[in-house]
């Protein structure tokens, strides 16, 4: 099987995660349960990208809400989106037809957000779709 390391914050322990032979990546901070200051999963994520390259297996996990957050990760160059939460409550909800729905409810906002950003492939999403990227999640460093 494959090789995943989950809780990379850091773009050096990105690398080196795949330079010890990591299959995959999941930046994560766990829910940000350890620090409450934690940075985001999102805020690391590009720079991870950056420094791992943009063929490398990155996911993320982490502060998913909606299909918008789905795409907004996959714009910053995830290749796979963890949504767990989002069953848990679809779960908590309804049972399995809540997971479903909640699952149903995701696709919709995906799609209804990929038409308003002109995209019909998920493949073209990148951060020309973003209004605006903070500087830091591009690994700028700002005083």
């Amino acid at each position: 099987g494959k090789l995943i390391l989950k809780g990379i914050m850091d773009p050096d322990d990105a690398k080196a995660a795949f330079d010890s032979g990591a299959d995959a990546i999941v930046v994560s901070n766990h829910g940000g349960r350890q620090l409450d200051g934690a940075p985001s999963s999102i805020s690391a994520l590009a720079p991870i990208v950056e420094a791992v390259g943009e063929g490398s297996e990155v996911h993320i996990d982490g502060g998913v809400r909606s299909g918008q957050d789905v795409l907004r990760a996959m714009a910053l160059g995830a290749r796979t989106v963890h949504i767990g939460r989002t069953f848990v409550y679809g779960l908590g909800a309804g049972g399995e037809e809540g997971v479903v729905k909640a699952i149903q409810i995701l696709q919709k906002e995906m799609d209804t957000t990929m038409a308003l950003l002109g995209e019909n492939d998920i493949r073209m999403v990148g951060k020309h779709n973003l209004s605006y990227v903070p500087p830091r999640w591009l690994g700028v460093r700002v005083y």
